[in-house]
């Protein structure tokens, strides 16, 4: 079922502030409610609603208010991590503990264990109570130290828990499935009165969340990325007709192949899951892939996951525990129609294949992520605060946002046909030998991608039953 689309600033809060931010004693400057970010600064859009004298749309800019609606020293927090491991989930936790802590005197802080699995009366283990010093090192390590699951959970058993400990503010670190969860959670909330707030830390190292510039993850996913390529580069370099391949993670969004292939400049081949392109024919990948081995005798492709599933057979992989279609490995099966190919054609060549996918997820967040996600988490703690809800930290425009839920997951980000990314990367890798098939298989919509610009209000969300992450539903 679509979720009803709020306008960008429209953010719902559980009632009226009335205690100071003990912030006061330290702070000069706070955000006012007035304050907002454009949702899109081109000019020319800008123009369209400005002729038609329509609103402007813009979020909410995050940051801390004076005024709070919880009152600091009697605040119970949760958190939760869900969904699949990535980089930073340790920082985001403890940032958010530091932050309710030292800032604003929160003295009960509930880790609760195995994501949302953890809310319901299933739960495996009690929730941690997290200090400063509980947290003080976790940082160092990848993985989280809540755990994580996914699967649905029933609402009502969920808030039960919550209600029976206390918690006023639940903050959710997750992918869209998590993110679809956190907004049933805060609805059912809403129905039963009971005064919760819910906020969302976006968590997907794919960056296919809209109204994020960067997710937590992704630089330092890029980051590793770039050492399987340059070990892939090496490997090809050393014998003649040489190919490296790198499978890099990305279902629906191919960014950590394109920024990976932009930071490393030794990919020839960008194989992304928005820009379908055939293995066989005269413009085909194969084809192409004899004219570089002719040329230079060696070669490398980066292929992001969710590439070329429509060339694979289609057997019915099945679902995980959130839903989602299980993707068919798209990374042995090139190197195999690679083989199959040259071995054809007579052609002797060497393939090395490199899959670093959950090295790259396990790993502690590089300085550059480790700085995003304290930066998201001290605005949801800012956030959660002030009794805001249904909200995730997003960033656009050079500011930190709040945005609506149903904003955030009504569609996947994905990369722009046209977006400057993606033509820096065919400028890069030179590979014109697939341009006709992209705009071919995009037709006059752009249907394979989601262009961030498009004005609101946007498409409806996908089923509830395709979520990525989790999204706990009532079995009622």
């Amino acid at each position: 079922m679509p979720l009803a689309l709020p306008e960008p600033g429209e953010i719902r809060r559980l009632g009226p502030t009335r205690h100071p931010s003990p912030l006061r004693a330290r702070r000069s400057r706070f955000i006012a409610d007035r304050e907002h970010v454009l949702v899109n600064a081109e000019t020319e859009q800008l123009a369209e609603y400005l002729s038609e004298h329509r609103p402007i749309p813009a979020f909410e800019v995050a940051g801390p208010r004076e005024q709070l609606y919880f009152e600091p020293g009697r605040v119970t927090a949760g958190i939760v991590t869900c969904g699949g491991l990535c980089p930073g989930l340790n920082d985001v936790v403890r940032a958010l503990t530091l932050t309710l802590w030292h800032q604003y005197g929160v003295r009960r802080v509930l880790g609760f264990r195995y994501g949302y699995l953890g809310l319901s009366s299933k739960a495996p283990e009690p929730p941690l109570h997290l200090d400063p010093e509980l947290v003080s090192r976790i940082h160092d390590s990848g993985g989280t130290v809540l755990g994580t699951s996914r699967g649905p959970q029933s609402l009502d058993d969920m808030i039960d828990t919550l209600t029976r400990e206390g918690v006023d503010m639940l903050f959710t670190i997750g992918g869209d499935g998590t993110l679809r969860g956190a907004w049933a959670l805060e609805e059912r909330l809403r129905t039963r009165r009971v005064p919760t707030a819910v906020v969302g830390i976006p968590k997907t190292i794919d960056n296919d969340i809209h109204w994020v510039e960067r997710s937590f993850g992704l630089a330092t996913a890029v980051e590793a990325a770039d050492v399987a390529i340059a070990c892939a580069h090496a490997e090809a370099r050393g014998v003649w007709n040489g190919i490296g391949v790198v499978k890099l993670m990305g279902r629906r969004a191919g960014f950590i192949a394109a920024y990976a292939t932009l930071a490393n400049n030794d990919v020839n081949f960008c194989l992304v899951p928005e820009f379908p392109v055939p293995l066989d024919g005269e413009r085909g990948l194969l084809r192409a892939l004899e004219k570089r081995l002719a040329a230079r005798r060696h070669a490398v492709i980066a292929v992001a996951e969710g590439f070329g599933q429509d060339l694979l057979a289609a057997d019915d992989a099945g679902r995980d525990a959130s839903g989602n279609a299980k993707l068919a490995d798209i990374g042995p099966f090139l190197v195999e129609r690679i083989r199959q190919h040259f071995a054809a054609s007579g052609e002797p060549i060497s393939i090395k294949y490199i899959d670093p996918s959950y090295i790259v997820r396990s790993m502690p967040a590089n300085s550059h992520d480790a700085e995003l996600c304290t930066a998201l988490a001290q605005h949801a703690v800012h956030a959660a605060m002030t009794g805001r809800t249904g909200l995730v930290i997003g960033r656009g425009n050079g500011r930190y946002t709040h945005v609506p839920i149903p904003m955030a997951v009504a569609t996947p980000r994905c990369i722009p046909t046209h977006a400057p990314v993606w033509q820096r990367v065919l400028d890069t890798t030179g590979q014109a030998e697939l341009l006709d098939f992209y705009a071919q298989s995009l037709g006059p919509q752009g249907t394979r991608s989601t262009d961030p610009r498009v004005q609101v209000p946007f498409i409806p969300v996908r089923d509830a039953g395709a979520d990525d992450d989790q999204s706990p539903r009532d079995p009622r």
